[in-house]
């Protein structure tokens, strides 16, 4: 997929989320890159690259006190190689993506790795269902 043609369904992704989320976005950047960097993969130590597909790089909102200002831009990253190699067609990479962008918003907001793959998994679980 082109970067432009991704680069949009990014967008698309953020600007899906509800106000409420939206309107505290305003200090993060959110990027996009073909791969994770070795520092990014050092940090997190996945299995291998492939398995990154986001990024978040702040300071959560649950741990700013009252002298949090100043400050460089919180980051998050989307990577797009690992997302296009999971994918097989652009609905799968436009779902994916905004899997990924709101997983990462939701460390920015300050929810933790365990809880989120806890929801993760019972929204599968409630889809299943739903489909079976």
């Amino acid at each position: 997929m082109e970067r432009q043609r991704f680069e949009e369904l990014v967008i698309r992704a953020i600007e899906q989320l509800p106000p409420e989320f939206q309107d505290k976005l305003e200090n993060v950047d959110v990027l996009v890159e073909d791969w994770p960097s070795r520092a990014q993969l050092g940090r997190m130590r996945p299995r291998d690259r492939g398995q990154l597909l986001g990024l978040y790089e702040g300071i959560p909102h649950t741990e700013r006190g009252n002298s949090y200002n100043l400050v460089l831009p919180d980051k998050i990253t989307i990577f797009q190689k690992p997302i296009e190699a999971i994918c097989h067609t652009e609905s799968e990479i436009e779902a994916e993506i905004g899997s990924v962008v709101r997983h990462e918003i939701a460390h920015h907001f300050g929810t933790d790795e365990k809880t989120l793959r806890k929801l993760e998994s019972q929204k599968r679980r409630r889809t299943k269902r739903s489909q079976g």
